[in-house]
């Protein structure tokens, strides 16, 4: 152990870490960047022509801090039909907690690596 250690070879893990983290993340702003704009820029021309849906004005006017939320993704032509792809929602969380398990294992590498190394500085014979 005490050779990897000063090699560097545990030192670059917290970094793959890092740098894994950034997978997920990405993915993450893709999958939430095509729900949010899933209805397109005139909902209603969405709902119509593209899904063959009616708009319902009203339920729109009800409830229209629906689709400027950041989470849940929400942007519905009425009540029973929602643009927003059923996929979106579980994805962005799945992907969420990717990357904070990600960013966490490097934070733990990254405290462990360190007090690894101040006990090698002390005392490198008991490691």
């Amino acid at each position: 152990m005490s050779n990897d250690l000063r090699r560097g070879g545990e030192r670059r893990k917290p970094l793959l870490w890092l740098l894994l983290s950034l997978v997920p993340c990405f993915g993450l702003f893709a999958t939430w960047f095509l729900g949010a704009f899933s209805g397109g820029l005139d909902v209603r021309e969405t709902c119509e022509l593209l899904e063959g849906q009616t708009y319902d004005p009203a339920y729109r006017d009800e409830n229209w801090q629906e689709p400027s939320r950041l989470f849940p993704l929400h942007n519905k032509c009425n009540a029973s039909y929602d643009l927003v792809p059923v996929w979106i929602n579980p994805t962005i969380v799945i992907l969420a907690v990717a990357t904070a398990g990600c960013l966490i294992t490097a934070v733990v590498m990254t405290a462990t690596y360190s007090r690894l190394t101040q006990r090698l500085r002390r005392s490198p014979e008991r490691l």
